[in-house]
């Protein structure tokens, strides 16, 4: 049985201010903490006790090398990041508001992993794969686009699962037209479809998450993650809808909270599921018991800074 998560795009360094509740100006230093929504993703599903692989390029650069250690300390497979010395690794300033909240100014023109080509994706990367997740920031028109493309046809033939936050970065793009457009093409390669309340209108068209959620299943995808921060998160397949309440926490730094959700919630359904078809057939009890463990980490993860040094692991998890 495959049981490796790998996922493809962006893994950067964010920056993270000595303090929230202050605009950019105002910050008297940042502390560089790895992240990147692929990157996050692979780092929770591994602190969990999975196996994760993480699929771009690097610059050849002192931020390259701290990303590809720090990722390899919590057990994350690099063996398929490339390095080069044509542009820099990405960065990313954040600024951190009172709740927690976080706005971003990035560094990426081009960065590195922008550059990473559907050549370098090899078919061996996916041998004992069960599921790639993907995000938005890397299927703007460069490279890296191909090379998801590639990736995740490569995972078709192989039966695998295709997972796709979003992840909505407007600052990253030209135009919003642009973005949805990018983000619209890829729905219907995917199965499972996270998306969270302010982004359920780009996404799909629709303000209502009833008729946004059959939009996508129109579209072949099959579970839909729909998270609200603070009032919870859904999940939806076809025959199966539960939510789970989030739990009252006070947050810190949310920073990477959505990739830490979705690192989670993949571990939880191959941890408790059977056989390489994890979605078909799922139960109403089992997924809640996904969701509620997906928001479980959050709730822990939002209470410490930065991503992936936030993230539990198993034992703290108590399961």
């Amino acid at each position: 049985m495959n049981n490796v998560l790998a996922a493809i795009g962006e893994a950067l360094i964010d920056f993270i201010p000595d303090r929230s509740g202050c605009s950019f100006d105002e910050v008297g230093a940042f502390s560089p903490k790895v992240g990147g929504a692929p990157a996050n993703v692979c780092a929770a599903f591994s602190k969990l006790g999975g196996r994760s692989k993480m699929i771009t390029q690097l610059g050849d650069d002192p931020f390259g090398h701290k990303i590809i250690g720090e990722l390899k300390a919590v057990n994350v497979d690099t063996s398929c990041i490339s390095l080069t010395d044509k542009a820099n690794t990405a960065l990313a300033f954040v600024s951190l508001e009172k709740d927690g909240g976080r706005t971003f100014s990035f560094y990426r023109k081009p960065s590195a992993d922008m550059l990473y080509g559907e050549e370098s994706v090899k078919e061996e990367y996916f041998d004992d794969v069960f599921a790639l997740h993907f995000c938005s920031v890397d299927i703007g028109d460069f490279p890296m686009k191909q090379a998801h493309k590639k990736a995740i046809g490569i995972m078709r033939e192989k039966g695998g699962i295709i997972s796709f936050d979003p992840n909505l970065r407007f600052n990253l793009w030209d135009s919003i037209e642009a973005l949805v457009s990018a983000v619209r093409e890829f729905i219907p390669l995917s199965d499972i479809v996270k998306i969270s309340d302010e982004e359920l209108s780009y996404v799909t068209g629709e303000d209502d998450i009833e008729t946004g959620v059959q939009t996508l299943f129109s579209q072949g995808v099959k579970l839909v993650l729909y998270t609200c921060g603070a009032d919870g998160a859904y999940a939806f397949t076809e025959n199966v809808k539960v939510y789970a309440p989030s739990i009252k926490v006070n947050a810190v730094d949310t920073t990477g909270a959505g990739d830490g959700f979705t690192g989670a919630f993949l571990w939880k359904l191959r941890d408790i599921t059977e056989g390489d078809d994890i979605i078909k057939g799922i139960t109403e009890e089992k997924l809640l018991e996904c969701l509620t463990f997906a928001n479980s980490f959050c709730a822990l993860s939002v209470q410490r800074k930065g991503a992936i040094a936030s993230y539990p692991t198993r034992d703290e998890m108590q399961i």
